[in-house]
């Protein structure tokens, strides 16, 4: 596996993201404990453990689908305690979840459009009385949206119901329509699950797409491959801690990393 030769981030930037101090406890369960890292501008961060390491519990206490008991998460300056989702959303703070949630009634192309809904400028009256303008900003992003489900392998499918794709499918659709919301910040809950192979390929040319575009990128993911081919810094969870992070080749070579992650992973495969 081999680092990505993609450009680092530009030193000096305040960090997109940073997240201070998270704990959770649930019914007596630490799920989190003081877990700390930053979320660079422009990179791809991934959030890597074994299973039940906490991962999706620092997505979830991020976008405050959970109250944290302790600590503080600073998006863009901004301190995120008791925002509702929505609002957090709102301010470009987009996730994907680990199961696929695409709407069933709408096609692939219109899956993907419904990521823009709450950046239309030319709604109301105007899109009534389908005005030029209105016209144009539809046909810009109709073009959008057919550009980045060709880079997923999708555009042969943008008139198919969503719910008809295989599952890896409409999770690389669920990755396309966050990204029609323009975030500020994408973050992306286990994408590559249940992908076959030419899919796990083109998510990861979309990651590079999304990173050369000047998008973050914070992304949990079990598989190594792909988070070694893309991620500028990896941050490694253990039983609610952090244990590690730095780029990818040095925790390639942590011996606590190959003990507690890459080492189970191996044995498994043995």
């Amino acid at each position: 596996m081999n680092a990505p030769s993609s450009p680092s981030p530009a030193a000096g930037l305040p960090p997109v993201l940073s997240v201070r101090g998270l704990e959770k406890t649930f019914g007596g369960l630490k799920a989190t404990s003081n877990v700390s890292f930053d979320v660079a501008d422009g990179a791809v961060t991934a959030l890597i453990g074994p299973n039940g390491a906490g991962k999706t519990t620092v997505f979830n206490l991020i976008t405050n689908l959970f109250k944290p008991d302790a600590g503080e998460v600073i998006f863009l300056g901004e301190n995120l305690k008791g925002l509702p989702p929505t609002r957090i959303a709102g301010r470009g703070l987009i996730r994907t979840f680990q199961s696929a949630r695409v709407f069933p009634a709408m096609t692939v192309l219109e899956n993907a459009l419904a990521g823009r809904h709450r950046l239309v400028r030319h709604n109301g009256l105007p899109q009534m009385l389908w005005t030029r303008a209105a016209r144009a900003e539809e046909r810009a992003l109709r073009d959008r949206a057919e550009a980045m489900l060709d880079l997923v392998g999708l555009a042969g499918d943008a008139g198919r119901h969503a719910l008809d794709l295989p599952m890896g499918a409409q999770k690389l659709l669920e990755v396309v329509r966050a990204l029609m919301a323009q975030p500020r910040l994408l973050c992306l809950d286990e994408p590559a699950a249940g992908l076959n192979d030419t899919e796990t390929e083109e998510l990861a040319a979309l990651l590079r797409a999304v990173r050369e575009s000047g998008i973050p990128v914070l992304v949990v993911e079990h598989n190594m491959s792909l988070v070694m081919n893309v991620a500028d810094h990896v941050v490694v969870l253990e039983a609610g801690k952090v244990i590690a992070e730095g780029p990818p080749a040095r925790i390639q070579a942590n011996p606590r990393v190959i003990e507690a992650y890459l080492g189970r992973e191996a044995d498994a495969a043995a």
